[in-house]
């Protein structure tokens, strides 16, 4: 992760998003303790597609890196509780660009924040702010984890249909649930 370009705050362009309990901010390199010590849980990993378990040394860094390059395609927004008594980082959110004008969500939070509403919180931030400017939004769930596609489904994306993804976690084809969300 040499190689990449870091951009400063300012080259980020990655707006700083309020909710009533967290605000939604780029990550920083502060964050990859945290990200690497939620995703050692085996269910938070199993729950992405692209999170390894264990998880190698350094992995967490190098997420963090790709998240503040210059050149990313995704934009990776922490969850950051900390002006509320809460956590620095409760999890994350991303928006990952795809052609004409269409991104794609994708979020995860630390077990110990499941069933609180913070991913349901987030979510709806950022699709309401929708900083990528999309038209359209997609997402997926894996077809085990029913909460993931509740925090969808609250957050107004509609059931297209089920397919497959692959879980590095898993090291397996996992069926998942595909939804879209089209924008104003």
């Amino acid at each position: 992760m040499d190689d990449l370009k870091l951009a400063d705050a300012a080259t980020l362009n990655q707006p700083v998003i309020e909710t009533d309990r967290f605000v939604l901010r780029p990550l920083r390199p502060s964050d990859a303790g945290m990200i690497a010590h939620y995703t050692a849980d085996r269910r938070v990993a199993e729950g992405t597609r692209a999170i390894p378990h264990p998880l190698p040394p350094g992995a967490a860094e190098d997420f963090v890196a790709r998240a503040l390059s210059i050149g990313r395609l995704e934009d990776v927004w922490a969850i950051d509780g900390s002006e509320n008594r809460l956590a620095e980082l409760l999890g994350v959110v991303s928006l990952t660009r795809m052609e004409n004008d269409q991104s794609e969500l994708g979020f995860w939070v630390g077990a110990g924040f499941w069933n609180t509403g913070f991913a349901t919180e987030a979510v709806e931030a950022l699709v309401k702010a929708n900083p990528h400017n999309a038209r359209t939004l997609f997402a997926e769930a894996f077809q085990d984890n029913a909460g993931s596609a509740r925090v969808l489904t609250n957050c107004g994306f509609v059931y297209l249909g089920d397919a497959e993804s692959w879980s590095v976690a898993r090291n397996a084809r996992v069926p998942t649930w595909t939804y879209l969300r089209k924008m104003g």
